[in-house]
């Protein structure tokens, strides 16, 4: 990636990245803003630090860390004077757009099992079930963060600002 640009956004890549490469995210982020640059970045993490449950980490996303949002502030931010504006913990509205994918998927089934098999079906129901149930109860969160350079004063007051 070459060049400026007045904004940074990554969706769904942080928890595919891994943690030994988090100072090589942060000096791209670093290398691509200028000083009143902004970022957002959205990602399935946990509350603390912890391994990916070995099944899905085997059968749906080999490689997968979900990180603990500290993991990112000082993996990937604080070392590239970046400073943290806004974090939303969006999971609850995840677990019911896994409800819906999994509604969705139920409904198609049969021509998924015909395109692969039964227990491809029977897997994929468990990680849809299973990843809403995690959702729902807290044990996997969805952040959403926004971030400037440290001391960028020129930034929004309010959530509603920051995001219009």
């Amino acid at each position: 990636m070459r060049g400026a640009y007045d904004v940074f956004v990554s969706v769904g890549m942080i928890e595919h990245v891994g943690r030994g490469h988090y100072a090589a995210l942060g000096a791209l982020m670093d290398r691509c803003l200028p000083e009143r640059g902004r970022g957002l970045l959205h990602f399935i993490g946990r509350d603390r630090p912890g391994e990916l449950n070995p099944w899905i980490r085997k059968r749906i996303f080999p490689g997968a860390y979900p990180p603990a949002l500290r993991e990112v502030l000082a993996g990937i931010l604080e070392p590239w004077r970046f400073s943290v504006l806004d974090v939303e913990n969006l999971r609850l509205h995840y677990a019911r757009t896994l409800g819906h994918w999994r509604e969705r998927f139920d409904s198609a089934a049969a021509r998924v099992a015909a395109m692969f098999d039964e227990t491809f079906v029977r897997a994929w129901r468990l990680y849809l079930a299973g990843s809403q149930a995690s959702f729902t109860t807290g044990y996997m969160q969805l952040f959403q963060l926004t971030f400037a350079r440290t001391g960028d004063n020129d930034v929004a007051w309010t959530r509603a600002e920051l995001y219009r």
